[in-house]
Formats: C-alpha cells, sequence, structure tokens
C-alpha cells in the first residue's frame, strides 16, 4: 500500500511539470521527446526524491529518463 501512496504522489510532481503521466507522456523521454532543460529535469528529480523520501544511488547520467521509469525507481 505504500508503493501505492508514494505513486500518486510522484504522479502528482509530474503533473506540477505539466507531464500527464497517463497520456503518450509517461513513456517520452525528458530532454530528448519533451525538450526539458537539465535544470527543469535537476529539480524535478529533487522533488521526486523529497516526495518519495529516497535519495536515489544512481548517477544522473544512468537514470532512464522517462516518467514510467522514474516512477518505478522510486516506488521501488
Amino acid at each position: 500500500m505504500r508503493g501505492v501512496n508514494i505513486a500518486k504522489k510522484l504522479y502528482k510532481v509530474f503533473e506540477s511539470y505539466g507531464i500527464n503521466y497517463d497520456g503518450r507522456q509517461g513513456n517520452l523521454h525528458l530532454k530528448n521527446d519533451l525538450h526539458m532543460d537539465e535544470v527543469f529535469i535537476n529539480g524535478l528529480i529533487f522533488e521526486l526524491e523529497y516526495v518519495s523520501q529516497k535519495n536515489l544511488e544512481k548517477d544522473f547520467a544512468d537514470l532512464e529518463l522517462r516518467p514510467a521509469k522514474l516512477i518505478a525507481e522510486f516506488v521501488s
């Protein structure tokens, strides 16, 4: 149940950045497809870490920058 609550909070963070997770945007790459600047991507990842209360051990370059993959990283 904890994973579901965290996922809901993470969805809201994506929505605050204008990314609709339910639609086609859930699998688009943040930088290449959605043309997000790295500053905004860093802010997004920071907010995801804050909301989920989990720090990612991976380097920024190693992350799959797709909303669906990021949520899976934080929920697991």
